[in-house]
């Protein structure tokens, strides 16, 4: 079975033809897609265009969870099959969410610049970092991931609640978004990327948080209005930001968001981790040769599903 790996690495399963393409080489990829039986999909984006030079195309597996940069629709019309991977990258994902408050809190980046300048210890009282112990802590979301990173947050001392689509009034910890934003010091996403999160993260949501808030995101960029976190991030409304995702990736040198010393930014890598990678090649091994003997897969997708 040949299977294309969309990403700039190497790894090789018995029984599979694997051959890896770089996201940035869309001639090779084009290249190899007529012989591809399988797509082993990252992050750039997957069209009616693509799966139509692949002719063989029997299965779309996304490694990771969103499946928001695969056209479910094209797949499902062309009867490619899509499966992703959830819960296989929560705990470095929410590792990465961790870290970023933390680099947010104790202003990692300009002391970083500081530091490669040789300018010695911070004069200056705006440099004075915070502790996470003792802050409010709101998360957008009730998956794995906010489930890891909470029972992280909590064993540090901060307070911890949550929101999620399905109001759940019996836990304490759970609170409508608008009171969660009212009442957060830092604001974590851990949602998808749909037509009802795109923005949700609004100029006016913004406002709510408190003077001085952290906001982090390791989920889509678009849950979050830039331009919108941008202008509070300068304004001094919001004291950080911690990204590893944005609206357009890879990210642009020209994004404003880059020119803020009190953003910390990632390119996309919260799940990137080798213990990620050994858990995401044993699902997607697992399902080529599922569709190889015409079992069921693990964690289809599609639309509707």
């Amino acid at each position: 079975m040949r299977v294309l790996l969309h990403y700039d690495m190497d790894h090789a399963e018995p029984g599979l033809d694997i051959v890896s393409c770089s996201e940035e080489d869309d001639d090779r990829f084009a290249a190899l897609l007529p012989d591809t039986e399988v797509i082993w999909h990252v992050l750039r984006p997957l069209g009616a265009a693509d799966m139509d030079r692949a002719p063989k195309l029997r299965l779309i597996q996304k490694l990771g969870t969103g499946v928001n940069t695969i056209d479910l629709d094209a797949a499902a019309e062309r009867g490619i099959a899509v499966a992703n991977m959830p819960g296989r990258n929560a705990q470095a994902v929410a590792e990465t969410s961790l870290l970023l408050m933390l680099a947010a809190l104790r202003k990692v980046v300009p002391f970083d610049a500081r530091t490669r300048r040789g300018e010695g210890w911070p004069a200056d009282r705006a440099l004075v970092g915070g502790e996470l112990c003792g802050r409010r802590v709101g998360l957008l979301g009730a998956g794995e991931i906010a489930g890891l990173l909470r029972g992280m947050l909590e064993a540090i001392g901060a307070k911890v609640a949550y929101t999620s689509r399905r109001p759940r009034h019996e836990d304490p910890s759970w609170m409508p978004l608008d009171d969660l934003l009212r009442t957060s010091d830092i604001v974590s996403v851990h949602i998808p990327l749909t037509k009802e999160t795109h923005h949700l993260l609004n100029a006016d949501r913004l406002a709510l948080l408190p003077p001085g808030a952290i906001v982090v995101n390791t989920a889509r960029g678009a849950v979050i209005e830039e331009p919108a976190l941008a202008a509070a991030l300068k304004s001094g409304h919001l004291a950080g930001a911690g990204l590893d995702v944005f609206e357009k990736e890879p990210l642009d040198k020209t994004n404003p968001l880059l020119a803020l010393e009190n953003v910390v930014v990632m390119p996309h890598v919260a799940w990137l981790t080798q213990e990620t990678w050994t858990r995401y090649f044993a699902v997607a091994t697992e399902n080529c040769h599922r569709l190889s003997r015409g079992a069921p897969l693990l964690h289809p997708v599609g639309p509707g599903l």
